[in-house]
């Protein structure tokens, strides 16, 4: 059977009682929100869904939210939201696993300076020197040249990476670029150990289930356009999953967010990631 492509959220919204939401390439491209995304969320408020927007942000979920109030996006349109980075900072916070435990409290952070305050008011403390670090916090990437000279160092030291942004890519006002998965990938490559925190790991969905409690799980639809976060996620957690098209695989593809995927081209793209979502729709729209 092929997977059946739904034009809008009024289709399929009926089967549902909550969504667990990706944010990039589904509700906004990292500048603003997509055309007929609030109208929406708006909608499903109407019809009493929960909405809990699941990101691989690598930031506190406060600053996450902060954002969305800027493209006008209100705490009125979803439920809760949860980051990688809150994730990733509470994970850090308990000590509860034993990769979490064995890490020092010195970090070497990797990234923008705007996610640097991750650990703040944490058992942590950030460093300047490799020398000096329990470990490696990664939230992004540098330039190349930087991010090859830190690794290799890294390598030697034998420092473990935690990576609060398991995404390979991400688009960004139309322009692919590259997130910390991708820095994560290449630090393994080079015999690196890395931590990973977000989707599509089981960890980051048992908060959103906190939220969902009294939900039946095959009541909760999982939306994104990440064939190896979302999608796959959904699958480790075992929910429904709608893959947005207009997204990374519009990029991938060239077309455009609004086309429905061609149907032979959906069906080799998800054999070629592994997973299979329930339905696909171009963009998150109602």
């Amino acid at each position: 059977m092929t997977i059946p492509v739904v034009r809008g959220m009024a289709a399929i919204a009926p089967d549902y009682d909550a969504l667990i939401l990706d944010l990039w390439g589904v509700v906004h491209d990292g500048a603003a929100p997509f055309p007929g995304v609030i109208d929406c969320l708006a909608r499903l408020r109407e019809a009493h869904k929960r909405v809990i927007i699941l990101s691989n942000a690598p930031r506190r979920a406060h600053r996450a939210a902060a954002r969305l109030d800027e493209m006008a996006i209100g705490a009125d349109c979803y439920s809760a939201i949860i980051t990688s980075g809150e994730a990733g900072r509470l994970a850090l916070e308990r000590r509860d696993e034993p990769w979490s435990a064995a890490l020092g409290t010195g970090f070497f952070h990797i990234g923008k300076a705007a996610d640097s305050d991750l650990l703040d008011d944490l058992d942590y403390a950030p460093v300047a020197d490799l020398e000096e670090a329990g470990f490696l916090l990664c939230t992004g990437t540098l330039n190349v040249a930087e991010e090859d000279a830190i690794l290799r160092r890294a390598v030697v030291l034998g420092l473990a990476m935690v990576c609060v942004n398991p995404d390979l890519a991400v688009i960004h006002n139309g322009k692919r670029e590259p997130c910390a998965g991708a820095l994560a990938a290449s630090y393994e490559s080079l015999g690196g150990t890395v931590h990973r925190i977000g989707k599509p790991y089981a960890g980051v969905y048992d908060l959103c289930f906190e939220d969902l409690d009294t939900i039946d799980h095959g009541r909760i639809l999982v939306v994104g356009d990440g064939l190896a976060t979302d999608i796959l996620g959904a699958e480790t957690v075992g929910l429904p999953s709608l893959l947005v098209t207009g997204g990374l695989l519009a990029d991938a593809w060239g077309t455009d967010r609004m086309t429905p995927p061609e149907p032979e081209r959906l069906e080799a793209a998800c054999q070629d990631a592994g997973v299979r979502p329930t339905a696909a729709i171009p963009a998150f729209v109602w």
